[in-house]
């Protein structure tokens, strides 16, 4: 996997639901759909659904049958408003998901189906080591696709006020699924958020993206291997996938460098090299006319990547730097590679929500702008952290580590890491 040639930027085109997975745009465009905040007027709410599925083209029967069997599910609600009480350090995000049993694993599987996902490649231009790795993400290579009945999760949160558009569309293009004989009804399971199958895929990326590679006349991302693995495939590359080239790469930055250089912008390959940045073993960066941008997701004690146009087609799968960090790394150890050469630090604190309110409080009255606190370790609370550390005398790389911490005079619950 070579380095990534330049092309012209582009928008993401994809919303996303819950953070969990890519949600297709708009296949139904109608009326807002009913909104209920329990199971009081449950029974209700399926009746107004069923008329608009029926009107966005379900047919009768699907629709009835179906939504007579939905079932208000409480653990649905529940999960739905939960948050994380804590930020995940990138090294216990990245230590869970890309480990040495799933590295071995991920490398028989790639022995074991090379046809197929040779097949994939020449097809789609993704290399078989990043589907790998999407299917090691997803479901632990299809050891776990979620045991929620998928209709009546959907039906459950599309009767909620929170995000009733988003998941009426998934439940109307859940339907249409089963109407098109993919999967019955009973048999449609997947996470509390509907993502389904290998590669959970959300109802609409499926009606959009998911293809019947093995001929037997259905999409079938549950039972059929070929087909979860093409669709993904199909998926990426509808986003723009280069299959020339590879994702990023882990670097050594130089000593004294300046971490605000670590805030989204791209800079030409040329520009980085001449800022005295190496690959992971000390060589040059390559001679490249193409664009990148520097991630440092664990400050400047953890590794730091540059990475090119592919890393934004994996944050349109999911919209998180942790998961498309994750994604190619675990792709390029299937392929072969070894452990980073600046494994994360292990010691960082996890702060909870409440924590981080603290801290931006705390950086704005000391005059370094923040904004409204709102919990949420966004860029202007990475802006004003590094002025912080910067006139207090720290590495300015913008992370709340302990050093921070400290000097705002406070402390990480003692249950963190």
């Amino acid at each position: 996997m070579r380095t990534p040639r330049k092309r012209p930027g582009r928008p993401l085109a994809l919303l996303f639901a819950s953070g969990l997975l890519a949600v297709a745009p708009n296949l139904w465009a109608g009326p807002e759909a009913p909104a209920d905040t329990g199971p009081s007027d449950f029974e209700q709410c399926k009746t107004k659904l069923r008329q608009l599925a029926i009107e966005a083209g379900v047919s009768e029967r699907t629709a009835r049958e179906v939504l007579a069997d939905a079932r208000h599910l409480d653990r649905v609600i529940e999960l739905d408003r939960q948050q994380p009480e804590f930020t995940t350090p990138f090294a216990d995000y990245l230590n869970r998901r890309v480990n040495d049993d799933r590295v071995r694993r991920g490398r028989e599987l790639l022995r074991e189906h090379r046809a197929l996902l040779d097949r994939v490649t020449r097809e789609t231009g993704v290399p078989a080591p990043y589907l790998v790795a999407f299917w090691g993400l997803e479901t632990n290579f299809g050891s776990y696709f979620g045991k929620m009945s998928v209709p009546s999760a959907l039906a459950t949160l599309a009767c909620d006020d929170r995000r009733t558009t988003l998941f009426t569309q998934q439940l109307i293009a859940a339907l249409r699924i089963i109407d098109e004989g993919a999967i019955a009804a009973a048999d449609m399971e997947g996470s509390w958020a509907g993502a389904m199958g290998h590669v959970q895929f959300m109802p609409t990326v499926f009606l959009k993206h998911a293809v019947d590679a093995d001929g037997d006349g259905r999409r079938d991302l549950w039972h059929s291997l070929p087909d979860a693995m093409m669709s993904a495939g199909r998926f990426l590359q509808s986003m723009g996938w280069n299959g020339d080239y590879r994702w990023g790469r882990e670097v050594l930055l130089p000593a004294g460098f300046d971490y605000a250089l670590a805030d989204g912008r791209r800079l030409p390959l040329a520009e980085w090299r001449r800022l005295g940045i190496h690959d992971a073993f000390g060589q040059p960066l390559a001679h490249e006319p193409i664009d990148a941008r520097l991630i440092v997701p664990a400050g400047h004690r953890g590794p730091a990547f540059l990475v090119y146009d592919n890393f934004d087609v994996i944050l349109g799968w999911n919209r998180s730097e942790f998961y498309a960090l994750a994604v190619g790394y675990l792709a390029d150890r299937v392929a072969g590679a070894g452990r980073l050469q600046r494994p994360p630090p292990e010691d960082a604190p996890a702060l909870s929500r409440q924590q981080v309110m603290a801290l931006q409080q705390a950086l704005n009255d000391r005059g370094f702008d923040t904004g409204t606190p709102d919990g949420i370790l966004g860029p202007a609370t990475r802006s004003a952290i590094r002025h912080f550390q910067a006139a207090a005398g720290l590495v300015a790389d913008g992370y709340p580590g302990r050093s921070v911490l400290a000097r705002l005079a406070l402390t990480p619950d003692p249950g963190s890491q």
